[in-house]
């Protein structure tokens, strides 16, 4: 796939000729520098952003625009401020299940915001929630949703170094549960190692493009201490870095409620 942008010297070329193919159940982080079009790769898998050229597809289906069969969990969750914690996650549950009823709708709710440790502030408004209570919604609400695909931009990017790693291990813990389909951008190669299957290393734009991608073969399920004193960790990590380091210097380029969404076949 390709997306452009113009400008005034013409157009700018910002994703070129991406190819990536992830199984179903497999969670890929991309990662690289900063501007290489990270985001705007989720952003068009999310159907967010339009294609200059080329498609995605889920599932046998071309993405034409955004669907509830993709979550997305952004840096801040953007939750709606007066609301609370459970009715902002009961926003897309009413949306993507639609015939369920009142008390099977609300099994999902609670079932997700116990899950991210929120069991206790289900009737606490979202302005009054810390970042990482706040996040932790957002995570909730993401698979609420029960997606084909999960989308992540820097989830814990805004987060401190302890809350982020209790969220890192809160979403693989949830992940490793229903094995959803995931795409995560981040720029922290630690958490990429820790969450991924694979982890996909762009080049840097204008016309970037998958430069490399590593296999992780740490097994699951996964606990930090376990990752970090595995015999390949530091190889993968020095690989990782060393990418990144290139293009630096502009070198080488409860039980789960049974209720389905609609969507789901």
């Amino acid at each position: 796939m390709c997306k452009s942008y113009p400008s005034p010297g013409g157009s700018v070329v910002v994703v070129d000729d991406f190819e990536l193919t992830i199984s179903q159940g497999e969670f890929v982080s991309l990662i690289g520098h900063s501007g290489c079009g990270k985001s705007t790769v989720l952003s068009i898998a999310a159907g967010l952003t339009d294609l200059s050229s080329g498609s995605v597809v889920l599932r046998g289906h071309e993405v034409d625009g955004p669907a509830p069969d993709r979550a997305v969990v952004f840096q801040s969750p953007s939750l709606f401020p007066w609301m609370t914690a459970l009715e902002n996650v009961m926003l897309g549950v009413k949306q993507v299940f639609p015939h369920g009823s009142a008390s099977e709708k609300m099994d999902i709710c609670k079932y997700y915001l116990d899950k991210v440790g929120l069991s206790g502030a289900l009737h606490q408004r979202a302005a009054s929630l810390s970042q990482g209570m706040s996040q932790r919604v957002g995570i909730a609400r993401a698979f609420a949703l029960k997606p084909r695909l999960l989308l992540l931009d820097e989830p814990f990017g805004m987060l401190d170094s302890l809350t982020r790693g209790e969220l890192q291990q809160v979403l693989m813990e949830i992940w490793a549960s229903h094995r959803i389909t995931a795409l995560m951008v981040t720029h922290d190669v630690d958490e990429a190692l820790f969450l991924s299957d694979r982890v996909v290393m762009m080049t840097n734009g204008p016309h970037a493009h998958v430069g490399r991608i590593l296999d992780i073969p740490f097994p699951r399920p996964r606990l930090r201490a376990e990752v970090t004193e595995h015999p390949l960790y530091y190889d993968l990590r020095g690989s990782l870095i060393g990418f990144l380091e290139d293009h630096a210097r502009g070198g080488k380029r409860g039980s789960l409620p049974k209720l389905q969404p609609e969507f789901q076949t």
